[in-house]
């Protein structure tokens, strides 16, 4: 009873129905607004109790890789040639010069290591690795075999590397299995020139820029940066190093450094900051109207891959685990197709978006989808339970035993979404 009893609990706290508005949320913690490159946040779920007899025997989850640099040397160089010259010119104000300064450090401390994983982004993965054994201890008991499966990016193998080792070292018998193959890439980090020339269309291109112009205001932070209205307005492009700079503010957290950027910025120019992101990310990964819902259809052979990957793990008698690496860029539209939450929500109404939709939910650094699997001795009825970032999520399936639902319901479901699309 008192599991039921929790329920409402538990949908309240589900994606998108947090109590606070993203602008609350960003105001209080305003590394949030960073969206993709947010510092994974330790988790504090607690789990809800699988029904009487059920046991976790198989997990398999996609994970992005941990906390990084940026990968565009640009990044890093432009805003410095921007700044190097006006201080030659002698327009930089004190905090412009103090700018300066921090930029070319980062410049130095990036060089050479552009969209390597950082130390932090290690520890994510041991953390997450930690708490799946802690979790699901019956999963990776005895020599329980691992198949472990990275895309080619270096970042993303020593993530795998990372989770590994810890679940390893909590259990040196498990018989663990990695690789990182071109063969994998079709699902692993798919591509398809169908879903790129839908975010090249005149109209959506045109949507993202009509929300930037509205929401980009780098005036107050020109102010503060240089001495001469006149040499902004002659040389310099305001809302280009406008967005450098919060993009290098916004990395920071990635790194093991006292250097910071984010006191550049209000609050309020943060939090439009990332709305702009946010409609971007939603218009060209998400499940919006303006690309006819199907851009997360990028991740069908993923999807399909968890599917089929899942079917022959459960007729074998052994427990297993199957561990995937890869991209934000597969985690989010994964999320919206497999309706977690409220991550395919739809609206054409891009200023009331962030009411629900929230990419900083679904795809911080080390973002995870984890599918837990549970079975009970003399019953064929798998039960499952879907993970995102490590929080029980509520899927489109009916269940009598939310959280938990009835795999056949669950396979049946997504099958049938994904034959729909695919004819």
């Amino acid at each position: 009873m008192k599991r039921f009893i929790l329920l409402p609990l538990l949908c309240c706290l589900a994606l998108g129905m947090s109590a606070q508005t993203a602008k609350e949320e960003i105001f209080e913690n305003i590394h949030r607004s960073a969206a993709n490159h947010y510092a994974y946040p330790e988790p504090h779920f607690t789990m809800t109790a699988p029904p009487k007899g059920y046991k976790p025997f198989y997990l398999s989850h996609y994970a992005r890789h941990g906390s990084r640099y940026r990968v565009n040397p640009d990044d890093y160089t432009k805003p410095l040639v921007i700044l190097r010259e006006a201080k030659k010119d002698g327009v930089l104000t004190k905090l412009g010069k103090k700018t300066f300064y921090i930029v070319d450090s980062l410049v130095r401390m990036a060089e050479g290591r552009y969209g390597d994983l950082t130390p932090l982004g290690a520890r994510q993965h041991r953390g997450i690795a930690q708490r799946m054994y802690n979790n699901f201890p019956e999963v990776f008991q005895g020599n329980t075999e691992v198949d472990a499966r990275s895309t080619v990016v270096i970042r993303c193998i020593l993530s795998m590397a990372a989770e590994c080792l810890q679940l390893q070292s909590e259990n040196p018998k498990l018989q663990i299995k990695n690789d990182a193959s071109y063969h994998d890439m079709y699902y692993m980090n798919g591509k398809d020139d169908y879903f790129r020339k839908q975010r090249q269309r005149d109209e959506v291109l045109a949507v993202k820029e009509a929300f930037r112009k509205k929401h980009l205001h780098p005036e107050r932070l020109m102010k503060s940066l240089f001495n001469s209205e006149e040499y902004v307005k002659w040389k310099v492009d305001a809302g280009k190093l406008m967005g450098y700079l919060f993009e290098l503010a916004v990395i920071l957290q990635n790194n093991d450094t006292d250097l910071e950027l984010y006191s550049l910025f209000t609050k309020e120019e943060c939090y439009d900051l990332w709305r702009i992101g946010n409609v971007e990310w939603y218009i060209d990964y998400g499940p919006s109207p303006l690309t006819h819902g199907e851009m997360p259809y990028v991740e069908a052979n993923l999807l399909e891959n968890i599917l089929n990957t899942a079917d022959t793990c459960i007729v074998k008698k052994e427990n297993s685990a199957t561990l995937r690496f890869g991209h934000e860029t597969c985690v989010l539209p994964l999320a919206c197709l497999l309706e977690l939450g409220d991550c395919a929500y739809q609206t054409t109404d891009m200023n009331r978006l962030d009411e629900v939709w929230c990419n900083y939910r679904i795809f911080p650094k080390a973002c995870n989808i984890q599918f837990v699997f549970y079975r009970k001795k003399a019953n064929d009825d798998i039960l499952v339970k879907v993970l995102l970032n490590e929080q029980e999520m509520k899927l489109p399936v009916e269940s009598n035993l939310a959280p938990y639902y009835h795999w056949k319901d669950v396979e049946t479901y997504y099958r049938n979404k994904l034959a729909a699309f695919r004819k």
